[in-house]
């Protein structure tokens, strides 16, 4: 069966706190374990009243100490806005407290405007541009290699699984050559997903990583009894993306019914072009629209997206969704 795993935004509920987003993640992440999913991701964003993730290694200690065996990870480090040395030191310590079970899943996007790079002491651009050398000087440092002639001993010999995350052909291309597992963003930014997981697959070099490519794609999944009621469910992300989109992002609101089709027309094909990837609906159809994707793209592996504003919703989502896709055998 293909691995069917989660990424969490650690969303902040209108009327909620950030303590409390931790806790319901820590919450979800035991259910989707439990469910038997493979891995839960945190994303790492910044300056966001609705997100409550960007302190990453911080949020996955937290995850991993309420968990036991789901692997647990940053989906991704947005590396420009760190050192190599610190994500180096973070995650080694990550993966000495849960041997194992960490990944590190890296964008070159800094995801920051001038104002957070100031605020992250960070040269952007620069870090942007450098980004395939910190991803080379990051693996130096968990083979145990002294770069610049200091040593991370944190990093030294760290079970961690690297992985190159991208919306665009890049990460494709250097994933590719470092003989790296690929995610591929297509949850936000589906326009490039087939054409990267070919460029991906026919550009991958073997190394001491992988002997073949592995490919794992993004997919907005909200499962519930009814087709009606998952798509009620699913119209707080909507709600968020269109918020983000024009430019008044805030915290997860609680969803409306038939919200699409009260949307102005451009607003509504933006929504619908940039989730295009979607599953939702009842167990059935979300089954075969997952089967589809994968069908579609090859993908050894998918990760689910989808914050809904109630948390058992949640959770029942993502039991629904394994029970319907272990049933079918896919």
């Amino acid at each position: 069966m293909t691995p069917l795993s989660v990424l969490d935004l650690v969303s902040v509920r209108q009327g909620g706190t950030v303590a409390e987003a931790l806790a319901i993640s820590a919450r979800t992440a035991q259910a989707a374990e439990k469910a038997g999913y493979a891995r839960y991701w945190v994303a790492e964003h910044h300056g966001m009243d609705g997100i409550a993730g960007g302190a990453t290694s911080v949020v996955l200690a937290h995850i991993g100490a309420a968990t036991s065996t789901i692997r647990i990870g940053a989906g991704g480090i947005m590396l420009p806005n760190h050192t190599p040395y610190v994500i180096a030191e973070q995650f080694g310590t990550l993966a000495a407290l849960f041997p194992g079970r960490v990944d590190l899943g890296l964008g070159r996007a800094a995801g920051a405007d001038g104002r957070l790079a100031n605020a992250l002491r960070k040269d952007i651009h620069g870090a942007s541009e450098r980004f395939p050398q910190d991803v080379v000087e990051l693996q130096a440092r968990f083979a145990g290699q002294a770069v610049g002639g200091v040593s991370s001993p944190q990093a030294d010999g760290a079970d961690v699984q690297m992985w190159i995350l991208g919306s665009s052909l890049f990460g494709a291309q250097l994933a590719a050559m470092l003989g790296l597992p690929y995610a591929f963003a297509s949850h936000f930014a589906p326009a490039m997903l087939d054409e990267a997981a070919r460029i991906y697959r026919e550009r991958f070099e073997p190394g001491k990583v992988l002997d073949k490519p592995h490919f794992m794609a993004g997919i907005n999944v909200v499962a519930a009894e009814t087709d009606e009621e998952a798509h009620y469910l699913a119209s707080s992300t909507d709600q968020s993306f269109v918020a983000l989109r024009t430019g008044s992002p805030g915290r997860l609101p609680p969803p409306i019914r038939d919200y699409r089709q009260g949307l102005p027309g451009a607003a509504k094909a933006m929504l619908e072009q940039v989730r295009s990837v979607s599953a939702v609906g009842t167990p059935a159809r979300v089954r075969d629209e997952i089967k589809a994707i994968v069908e579609r793209t090859g993908a050894d592996e998918l990760i689910i997206s989808g914050a809904i504003f109630d948390p058992d919703a949640q959770v029942r989502s993502l039991e629904l969704t394994m029970e319907a896709f272990e049933g079918a055998g896919a």
